[in-house]
């Protein structure tokens, strides 16, 4: 048992390690090949260091991005560590450090040069990036804590709201800078808020029925590693007319794969279906960020 609790301990680290890595590459080659060449500002505080860049650009100076982006999420890390868990806190600050080595060491070329493109091609794998980031139980920092921080405290995604302050930044930039791109701006935020919401469902909930005649033994299993209640009734088959039990639960819809296959180790003959779940009241256990 111990064994193969340190080698599923050592495949979620490798797991984790190239979802930061693939989340940093895709995030560096969007700036680079998308957001820069078509006049774009990002959300979050990626978007905060490119403003900065660009206020800077016209008294004749520079601002690093990379540098940037250090400066502007460590102070946001160490608040929000707390809530979140060192270790995802650990990996999000890799991601940051890793996106601001890049953006410094790697040159991508630009693909298109018509700004729709960029904005539609460049918000989808900006989102991509994120939802790859947080799926390896880490993030690209920024507003990425702060939502996921708000989100572990109330139970709820809230990714529209970030969106919405993301919108502000946004118009910051199209003040200064012209609404034409401005506008366009939003719109990459848009789709990169719409494709990460799309992905990432971890304050989703759902229910399980479970249908097995041998419901002490799941039961048990899943007690012994869910930390959820689950409630047994006894039935009759229609067609067997035999003895059998539905179980029921509520889980987090990011555990119900691990759980079905649990279940099923135990009764290879075990039904389970799926329901979503639009609202719950009472207790509800989420599993913390580690």
């Amino acid at each position: 048992m111990m064994a193969n609790l340190k080698k599923n301990a050592q495949i979620r680290r490798i797991l984790t390690i190239l979802s930061v890595v693939i989340s940093a590459l895709l995030q560096t080659f969007v700036i680079q090949v998308c957001i820069r060449p078509a006049n774009l500002l990002s959300g979050g505080f990626t978007g905060i260091a490119l403003l900065i860049d660009k206020i800077a650009s016209f008294y004749g100076r520079s601002f690093s991005t990379s540098v940037g982006l250090l400066v502007l999420n460590i102070p946001v890390a160490i608040l929000c560590s707390r809530s979140i868990s060192l270790r995802f806190t650990f990996y999000s600050m890799i991601q940051v450090f890793l996106s601001s080595v890049f953006l410094k060491t790697l040159n991508f070329t630009p693909l298109f040069d018509d700004e729709i493109l960029n904005v539609i091609f460049g918000g989808f794998l900006y989102g991509i990036s994120i939802a790859v980031a947080l799926r390896g139980n880490a993030s690209t920092g920024g507003t990425d804590f702060i939502a996921l921080y708000v989100s572990n405290k109330t139970g709820k995604s809230i990714w529209e709201y970030v969106f919405a302050g993301n919108v502000v930044i946004l118009s910051i930039f199209g003040v200064m800078f012209g609404w034409e791109y401005a506008g366009y701006s939003i719109l990459f935020q848009f789709i990169s808020t719409r494709t990460i919401s799309s992905l990432h469902h971890r304050y989703e909930r759902v229910t399980l029925q479970v249908t097995t005649k041998e419901a002490e033994a799941v039961m048990k299993a899943y007690i012994a590693n869910y930390r959820h209640g689950i409630s047994c009734v006894k039935a009759i088959g229609g067609y067997s007319h035999q003895d059998m039990y539905l179980l029921h639960t509520v889980v987090s819809s990011y555990e119900v794969e691990d759980i079905v296959a649990l279940m099923r180790s135990v009764d290879p003959h075990v039904i389970v279906n799926m329901l979503r779940t639009e609202n719950f009241y009472g207790k509800f256990y989420r599993a913390p960020m580690t």
